[in-house]
């Protein structure tokens, strides 16, 4: 289970509220299955004592092609859940992923009941292109009270707008009915551009109109006023911000020089130098590098190797240009020719141990995190033919660069059994 709605009362057509998030994967068959629970009581849904009402499945990308997706439910053993049906509508997060928050309260409000006071609560829907609506939030219910102020609270610009700040709202105030049979108070409409006047000391404010009421009293002002008493914009920066507003990614490359590689005198070893064509470990550098070095500006890449013995000691951190001072390369092109002039100069040897690498990595990255600038990022690419020594350390070592400004990326060369890096990956 990835998560599940809010319960609805008393009602056989629901709207939820409740927006799911699911990681899209193009080149992947993700199945879903969307059950619906009729709910008794109070031990949580999805419970023994719940009735099933019916499921039903498909896969992400038929709801990405369709953008909504209306599908009959079914009990067990395929049958019909009678007529009942289940809609799917789908959006993109796109990069601009800020959210904004917002609180609301409402004053004199129109009474619907008879022995106490409206129980109110708000919706805001967003109006689409194609004049459809679709359900943004819904607050909570205040009991019993025509000035209600309802909890502050959070959506996505997406969600809200698609990021259209003119895209017209439709915000709707109920009395709620335990029955499910709510009355309708008022309606306004409003933009986001309009709903950003109350940033800072000011609020905005819109008469909470009934339309039946305006056409029938000759005197009619409102069925009360809704207030936004504030609103505040979080913007979620994405990966290109950071790039467009200057951030140099700076990128190291590491090499496993293990005895496990086979000699490099020898066709059969994964680093051999072929005259006539790049080795496996060439070809995943070239790969990888050549799209990260648009990236970086002045287009030097720290080039390390692990595993090797320079005699007369094994080292697990030896820049390839054996110049301890500037381990740096010029371009893709630069690497290629300091591995190529230090393979006859040193001897595989072993263990395969990564932590060394990775904490010195993410030690330059814990560095440039105390400046609080975001103006350096850190990619440390590790090309090794498989099986990790030093296991523990390893993971260790990446989750403590995991909260720091750079990714790792481990590329496995040759078939040999890759299960380690799996792990690493998780």
């Amino acid at each position: 289970q990835v998560d599940r709605s809010e319960v609805i009362k008393s009602n056989l057509n629901p709207v939820f509220a409740k927006i799911f998030t699911v990681d899209y994967y193009f080149e992947e068959v993700q199945k879903l299955r969307f059950e619906v629970y009729d709910s008794h009581g109070q031990a949580g849904v999805g419970t023994h004592d719940d009735d099933f009402l019916g499921g039903m499945e498909c896969t992400v990308g038929q709801i990405v092609a369709q953008k909504r997706v209306t599908k009959p439910l079914f009990l067990k053993y395929g049958k019909f859940a009678g007529k009942s049906t289940i809609t799917i509508i789908s959006e993109e997060i796109s990069g601009n992923n800020g959210y904004v928050e917002l609180a609301f309260r409402a004053k004199k409000l129109d009474d619907k009941d008879l022995f106490s006071k409206s129980d109110p609560f708000l919706e805001i829907y967003r109006i689409d292109d194609d004049r459809s609506e679709q359900l943004v939030y819904r607050t909570e219910v205040v009991k019993n009270n025509l000035s209600p102020i309802w909890e502050p609270f959070k959506v996505s610009l997406n969600s809200l707008c698609s990021c259209e700040e003119k895209r017209k709202l439709r915000c709707v105030v109920w009395d709620y009915d335990s029955r499910g049979k709510h009355d309708f108070i008022g309606e306004f409409f409003t933009t986001f551009e309009e709903m950003q006047k109350a940033m800072g000391e000011n609020k905005v404010q819109w008469d909470c109109m009934n339309p039946k009421y305006k056409i029938k009293k000759r005197n009619y002002k409102n069925s009360g006023v809704v207030v936004l008493l504030d609103l505040k914009i979080h913007r979620v920066y994405s990966f290109l911000d950071y790039i467009m507003g200057g951030c140099q990614i700076h990128f190291t490359v590491a090499i496993d020089f293990t005895a496990s590689n086979g000699d490099p005198r020898n066709s059969c070893s994964l680093h051999y130098i072929n005259p006539y064509q790049p080795n496996e470990y060439l070809k995943a550098l070239v790969a990888v590098g050549e799209i990260c070095q648009d990236y970086d500006s002045d287009k030097k890449f720290s080039a390390l190797g692990f595993g090797a013995r320079i005699p007369p000691q094994v080292s697990h951190d030896f820049a390839i240009n054996f110049n301890p001072d500037n381990d740096e390369c010029e371009g893709i092109q630069g690497v290629v020719e300091s591995y190529q002039s230090c393979l006859p100069k040193i001897q595989l040897y072993g263990p395969t141990n990564v932590a060394p690498i990775i904490s010195k990595v993410a030690r330059v990255a814990a560095d440039e995190e105390r400046t609080k600038e975001a103006s350096q990022y850190f990619i440390l690419l590790i090309l090794t033919d498989g099986v990790v020594t030093d296991m523990a350390d390893t993971r260790e070592a990446i989750v403590r660069a995991s909260y720091l400004p750079m990714s790792i990326i481990i590329v496995g060369v040759g078939n040999a059994d890759f299960t380690d890096m799996q792990i690493l990956d998780g």
